[in-house]
């Protein structure tokens, strides 16, 4: 996945991160400030990890998948979701 969508711009390495809370807070960031998204900041965010979890497969190392997910429900807890 390259660092640019059609919605967001995403700061280098977000996925790489081992510190969940951090890429919670980037694709928070990521989508408030973007004007070019057309969901709402959650939904974008969110769709956001969930693509780039996905798409990586069976790639993803186990430790790194469980930070991603991990993510997740932080991006929920900064958005009120949970």
């Amino acid at each position: 996945m390259t660092r640019e969508s059609d919605a967001l711009d995403l700061e280098q390495g977000v996925f790489t991160w081992k510190d969940p809370r951090k890429i919670a807070q980037s694709l928070k960031n990521s989508a408030d400030t973007s004007s070019r998204r057309k969901t709402p900041p959650f939904r974008s965010a969110m769709f956001m990890l969930v693509f780039y979890i996905n798409r990586a497969g069976s790639k993803l190392d186990t430790d790194q998948k469980r930070i991603l997910e991990q993510a997740k429900d932080e991006l929920r807890k900064l958005y009120g979701k949970g």
